[in-house]
């Protein structure tokens, strides 16, 4: 039987993480971990060009090696035809594009694309055989900067790519995927109005997620059943996906997720699984492939290159008359660039009647572009954060104040004319009114430098979609629940406590566990920010499922009708009939004793948005002899709703914050002029470390969401917003200068302070006729 007694409630609390034993001892399996009879291990050739059509492929050599056990190429793939996609959630991804970013067939779009594979007994073996397959090329012109790919004469990518979103189609290709206009109001009359404008164009640069783990899948194909042991974010995502891409059924595919280390957003679309599934099928054994760290740099979706242009007007007191934007989003390889995401994350925080946002989705010969914690976010934010604060200086307005004129609220229109629910960016603005962070004196140089402090807002939608699991009390008063959801962050901790207190038992006596494509029901990826709120919704509703059952059982033990049963603690009483009582252990034990196993799924669908707002305040330090800026104090204050885990919670925004110092600070993908990447190690590529970070503070706000138990939010994806603008605005607070290009890196802020006059990386007359783009072009070399 189970002891309830010593039961307290554990939501809200800091609820150690009911995996970290096993992620801390080795216990926890990643993709990498996978070992099967008979494995064999897989291995990719890539395409050295970063640009070329390829002429042949000879691949005899390799199959010939003693140890090989298949080779395959792109012809080893069924042809999807054009305009074959794959419904996920309430997107349409493009699988006859995808399908040529998981291999290469008739081109190659960068350096590093997939163009053959092997399968060996040995890695060694493997990447011998590699060596031995020839591909003849014939190298093409390449293209990598967004505004050059735009240009008239510019290198094309896809001669069937035609740019959509304006109404009619083109009659040329072009290296514009998609058009974007949305506003509302007259902007120019806006600017009349205005007794203040700013306008400014940015640069930044790509980043990659940094996930601790090296990408692997491993796949066993046998003539009844395709099994998938996943890296990914959505196993039912990843099974649809590939179900097309090998024109299969879905019952075919059983997809099991294991740990990951690391995904940001990054890993939803197909990757590895078709590539160790193809040379499974072919080889007759299971296969894995790992990726090298090199590979994982130069060959997987890293967070989005942008050139973006700002220009906001306000009257003397402080009121956004206007807000104009041009945004250029560099996709990679394929259309898909998180452009439709940026155009509302950047301009959400802020209210304003004439509003008018152009953006375009651009391809170049980089790595398609994939999604990185609040996709398309955080580029445009330090665009909009730097202009907001330029405005209000030049109005001579205290720059939170003209924040807290111009905030959202609830009832406002997004930039999509959307109506905001509940939020709560009012309190979150009020709470850093009346912080020291704010209105402290600002700390002593530790250096000699010149110190300044900055302040950003930032905003994510929330995602939604669907999610189900299942939950089962077993003979002893336990729960045993499965969840469809992929645990990235935590998530089986605050299940654990969900289910412990809609029970009201010890969280000790609770397991949550992942599931896979056959033992739970569909559910969407893991992304978003909607796993607490989305799938947590499901949890607590297969909950109060289970109680139902449990509570028709207790009235016909106690015989009574249901509605007067109570239940408490473990215990079912009549109500007002003293002493007739039946507890959970008691039924429990009955439910395999001929009762009935107590067994119920949950699910959630068509939730509301539960959307977060964040305010960021940084104090640093920049050394002008060498351009070095130090982080002395970072403070978070962000809407959470509500808070299931305080340590998780607390956990995902400092890991939001580093994210987006390294982003705004040290992080960038470098090219040579042949197209190849120059940094593609983690000695190379700069990431933030413990000695980069400022003990970084967080003040939770809790003002409820308007759907969903317990008010939830969540709290993964809009931590990394703010960070870019914040530190640029407080590095202007330390020297006079305004950063307008990513990273804010020594050699970046040393040019930047030494030349006054700031580059002009985008026209906002900005144009399309056609194929042909006017723009102005980029006037600082852009390794400088």
């Amino acid at each position: 039987m189970v002891d309830i007694a010593s039961r307290t409630p554990v939501i809200g609390t800091a609820y150690p993480k009911v995996d970290g034993v096993d992620k801390v001892t080795g216990r926890a399996r990643f993709g990498a971990d996978v070992h099967l009879p008979g494995m064999l291990h897989g291995k990719l050739l890539r395409s050295p060009y970063a640009h070329a059509r390829i002429v042949s492929i000879d691949t005899s050599a390799a199959e010939a090696l003693p140890g090989v056990g298949a080779v395959i190429t792109g012809d080893d793939f069924p042809l999807l035809p054009p305009g074959t996609t794959v419904p996920i959630g309430a997107l349409r991804l493009d699988l006859y594009r995808i399908s040529r970013l998981v291999i290469a067939r008739e081109k190659v779009l960068f350096e590093g694309h997939p163009v053959a594979a092997v399968a060996a007994t040995s890695m060694a073996i493997a990447e011998r055989a590699i060596d031995l397959i020839k591909v003849e090329y014939e190298v093409l012109p390449h293209v990598l900067d967004e505004v050059e790919a735009m240009a008239p004469g510019a290198p094309l990518l896809h001669d069937d790519l035609f740019t959509s979103g304006l109404g009619e189609t083109p009659d040329k290709p072009s290296n514009v995927a998609l058009h974007l206009e949305m506003g509302r109001g007259d902007v120019e009359q806006g600017f009349k109005d205005a007794d203040v404008v700013v306008e400014h164009s940015f640069k930044t640069e790509s980043v990659h997620q940094g996930y601790i783990e090296p990408e692997a899948e491993t796949a066993w194909w046998r003539t009844d059943r395709l099994t998938i042991w996943a890296d990914t974010q959505g196993i039912f995502g990843l099974r649809a996906q590939l179900a097309t891409f090998l024109g299969a059924p879905l019952n075919f595919l059983k997809v099991i997720p294991m740990e990951v280390g690391g995904g940001f957003g990054a890993k939803s679309a197909l990757r590895l699984a078709p590539i160790s599934a193809g040379l499974s099928r072919k080889s007759g054994r299971p296969v894995r492939t790992v990726l090298s760290r090199d590979e994982v740099l130069r060959a997987t979706g890293p967070g989005v290159k942008t050139t973006t242009a700002v220009k906001v007007g306000a009257t003397k007191d402080g009121v956004i008359t206007a807000i104009d934007a041009r945004m250029i989003y560099n996709a990679g390889a394929l259309p898909g660039s998180p452009l439709a995401g940026g155009t509302l994350v950047g301009f959400s925080p802020y209210q304003t009647e004439n509003l008018r946002i152009i953006g375009y989705d651009v391809v170049t010969n980089r790595p398609k572009v994939a999604a990185y914690r609040a996709p398309g976010g955080p580029p445009i934010t330090f665009a909009v954060e730097s202009v907001m604060d330029e405005v209000a200086e030049k109005l001579g307005i205290d720059k939170l104040q003209f924040r807290e004129k111009n905030a959202t609220k609830t009832g406002d229109r997004g930039p999509n004319d959307l109506t905001f629910n509940r939020i709560g960016l009012e309190t979150v603005l009020e709470s850093v009114k009346n912080h020291s962070a704010w209105n402290s004196d600002l700390p002593a140089p530790r250096s000699g430098g010149k110190v300044g402090r900055g302040l950003g807002l930032g905003y994510w939608r929330g995602g939604t979609n669907t999610s189900s699991c299942s939950l089962t009390v077993q003979a002893d008063g336990s729960i045993s629940v499965v969840i469809g959801s992929v645990d990235l962050s935590g998530a089986r901790t605050a299940f654990t406590q969900i289910t412990a207190d809609e029970f009201e038992i010890p969280a000790e006596i609770v397991h949550v566990e992942m599931g896979d494509t056959d033992t739970v029901g569909y559910t969407d990826g893991s992304g978003g920010s909607r796993v607490t709120y989305v799938t947590g919704a499901a949890v607590h509703n297969a909950c109060r499922n289970a109680l139902q059952v449990l509570r028709a059982r207790a009235a016909d033990t106690l015989d009574v009708t249901p509605e007067v049963v109570d239940y408490q603690e473990g215990v079912f009483t009549a109500r007002d009939i003293p002493g007739r009582e039946v507890t959970l252990s008691e039924l429990a034990s009955a439910s395999v004793r001929g009762a009935g196993v107590i067994s119920v799924t949950g699910t959630a669908s068509g939730m509301e948005p539960a959307p977060s707002f964040t305010a960021h305040i940084a104090d640093v330090e920049v050394d002008e002899d060498t351009g070095k800026v130090q982080v002395l104090n970072y403070t978070v204050f962000e809407d959470v709703g509500k808070a299931i885990n305080r340590d998780g919670v607390e956990g995902q925004i400092q890991g939001g914050v580093a994210q987006g110092i390294g982003w705004a600070l040290h992080e960038a993908y470098i090219y040579d002029e042949a197209g190849r990447m120059t940094n593609p190690s983690l000695l190379d590529y700069r990431m933030p470390t413990a000695l980069d970070l400022p003990r970084i503070r967080t003040e939770l706000i809790e003002v409820p969401a308007s759907d969903g138990p317990y008010g939830v939010r969540g709290v993964g994806e809009v931590p990394i917003v703010p960070p870019a603008g914040t530190l640029a605005n407080a590095i202007y607070d330390a020297t006079g200068v305004r950063m307008d290009r990513l990273p804010m890196s020594p050699e970046n802020v040393f040019l930047v302070t030494r030349n006054a006059e700031r580059a002009n990386w985008l026209s906002m007359d900005v144009t399309q006729d056609g194929a042909a783009m006017t723009v102005v072009g980029v006037d600082i070399p852009e390794d400088e």
